[in-house]
């Protein structure tokens, strides 16, 4: 498995806070949806249910990351369905001081080692992306 991991990004909160927030997926539609329209549109084409996150990701199609594990208050852990290959989506928590929480998105991705050179730079791109927007979501949209 090749894996792809994201800058830090800093959130403001508690570890334990950020973790129950991050972790309830619905939460973030709502987010999401007050975003402005710029924010959003470099969000990409996804959207938040309870328990998965749906990412259009074309040519591919519709990819559902659901929750597969959680251990609280430092990893949840998804899991891809409809994707054309095994993969994994970590959110990784830990503590920067008492009210600021950095997070990091690991994609783990298992992929034949002749397509890993292009495809390599979209997997960075995407746990960038994802780390971005959880900050912005979670921080407001001007602060992450």
């Amino acid at each position: 498995m090749a894996k792809y991991t994201s800058q830090s990004v800093s959130i403001n909160g508690a570890q334990t806070d950020v973790f129950n927030k991050i972790s309830n997926l619905g939460a973030y539609q709502e987010l999401l949806d007050k975003m402005p329209d710029d924010l959003r549109q470099k969000a990409g084409d996804v959207r938040f249910t309870d328990d998965a996150i749906i990412i259009n990701a074309n040519p591919v199609g519709e990819i559902r990351l659901e929750i597969i594990d959680k251990h609280e208050p430092d990893l949840i852990k998804l899991k891809a369905s409809n994707a054309p290959v095994p993969m994994f989506l970590s959110l990784e928590l830990a503590a920067e001081s008492e009210s600021v929480t950095k997070l990091v998105a690991a994609i783990e991705v298992e992929v034949p080692a002749i397509i890993k050179p292009m495809i390599g730079p979209k997997m960075q791109e995407a746990a960038n992306q994802m780390a971005t927007l959880v900050g912005r979501l979670f921080n407001g949209a001007t602060n992450a």
